[in-house]
């Protein structure tokens, strides 16, 4: 009698639990391959390499980085030039940083050789050991400054304006002021500091992205497929970050926008099309 009892409570237990609902799925997942087409050639698999998924797009978080390291501002990297403060005025009204630049000699007026000490040095060597007819020289020394200096001030004044009226008569002696002006030239350190500008934030937005935006990471299979499992529905970015995968003359990133949803599992394919290069390639 017990035994039956004892079975017939089973039975009914085992009825109960097979008439409640199995939980409903909460989280989602994630299969994507990724192949990468040469020039000319046929898809090859991106084998082994690892792949991020983020809750932010790597584009929106590497403008986070840059806004955090912005770049220098102009004018405030033109008053640390060891320059005269002429010069650094000049630069600041003109768009030019590259004083060497073969068309420089188009934006330096002759006012501007007249009134910019580097400007006026750079024109009298370029034009110096008797290659230009006619230029004016000046007929006052150094020593004039010390001995009789409203004399040198007034022979000084004399062979600026001498000059300047030379130059406004014969502009093509401007030309090849540039080339000596290599010495006081910005651009040099400019593109320097901007360059280890860009160098930081490189480092820093991948670090950004896997302290504050991974959701996971996977590494692909030699057959360039990958799988990610137990991730919460939502909007999510499959990217390499700041690494590029390469295959012949192919060297590409991924910033590719995918929605999860519970209990299913979301497909996507990763190729040139849709690559960080081929997006922004885009009009």
């Amino acid at each position: 009698m017990r035994k039956a009892q004892l079975l017939l409570l089973g039975i009914f237990v085992a009825a109960f639990w097979l008439s409640v609902p199995a939980p409903a799925q909460t989280t989602g997942s994630l299969e994507f391959s990724a192949h990468i087409t040469p020039t000319a050639a046929r898809p090859e698999p991106v084998r082994q390499f690892t792949f991020y998924v983020l809750t932010k797009s790597y584009t929106e978080i590497l403008k986070e980085s840059e806004e955090k390291d912005p770049v220098p501002k102009r004018d405030e990297f033109i008053d640390t030039l060891k320059v005269s403060p002429e010069l650094q005025t000049w630069l600041k009204n003109h768009d030019v940083m590259d004083l060497t630049s073969p068309d420089v000699d188009k934006v330096i007026s002759p006012d501007d050789i007249i009134n910019v000490p580097e400007f006026l040095l750079a024109y009298q060597r370029s034009n110096s050991g008797g290659v230009t007819k006619g230029l004016p020289k000046p007929k006052y020394s150094e020593a004039d400054k010390t001995k009789d200096p409203e004399k040198y001030e007034r022979l000084r004044q004399d062979y600026l304006n001498a000059l300047r009226k030379f130059i406004k008569s014969y502009p093509e002696t401007v030309s090849g002021v540039e080339l000596e002006l290599d010495g006081v030239n910005p651009q040099t350190k400019w593109t320097a500091l901007q360059s280890d500008r860009r160098k930081r934030v490189e480092r820093t937005a991948p670090d950004l992205a896997q302290l504050k935006f991974l959701a996971a990471k996977t590494d692909t299979d030699l057959e360039g497929h990958a799988y990610v499992s137990g991730l919460p529905p939502g909007n999510y970015w499959i990217s390499s970050l700041n690494l590029q995968a390469n295959a012949g003359d192919m060297r590409v990133r991924w910033d590719v926008p995918v929605k999860i949803e519970a209990g299913q599992t979301t497909r996507i394919e990763l190729s040139n099309l849709n690559t960080t290069e081929a997006q922004s390639a885009r009009p």
